[in-house]
């Protein structure tokens, strides 16, 4: 599935994306909310597949470890059957950056999540992230073209 292009960048995902994207995972929630509530059945779980990961760093962002491990892991699982792309957002590049922040997750345990938490940080001002022996990637979600090329 691809968006039009001509309407891409009016799309409520494209907003939810650049919300993801700069880190307002909170708003990037209620906007892909929205958009999941209307979209088809078979659509759903694309969109609460983003959604879940946007929660999850919301969680990982107040300590909450419990919250991001469950929501990294069901955000995966859902986004999985999209790979390689859908709606021209590169599903695989996401779950390649996602998967690692969920083992680092769940090696790190609750007693450690302030790490993880500082990894976030260093991620969202694009710097090296890291958490303890973790080097994790920087959390963005990027476009395929055409030509199934990444895009910003």
């Amino acid at each position: 599935m691809s968006l039009d292009p001509l309407s891409a960048d009016h799309h409520p995902l494209h907003t939810g994306i650049q919300q993801f994207n700069q880190g307002d995972y909170y708003a990037c929630h209620d906007t892909l909310e929205a958009i999941w509530m209307t979209a088809p059945i078979a659509e759903k779980p694309f969109f609460q597949g983003i959604l879940q990961l946007a929660v999850a760093l919301y969680h990982l962002g107040n300590h909450n470890w419990r919250g991001t491990a469950i929501l990294l892991g069901e955000g995966i699982s859902r986004l999985a059957p999209f790979e390689p792309h859908y709606y021209n957002v590169n599903v695989t590049d996401l779950l390649d950056c996602a998967s690692p922040w969920l083992e680092a997750a769940q090696q790190l345990g609750a007693e450690q999540v302030t790490l993880l938490a500082e990894a976030l940080s260093q991620s969202q001002l694009g710097q090296p992230a890291t958490a303890a022996a973790h080097t994790l990637p920087r959390w963005q979600i990027h476009y395929v073209d055409e030509t199934n090329q990444t895009t910003d």
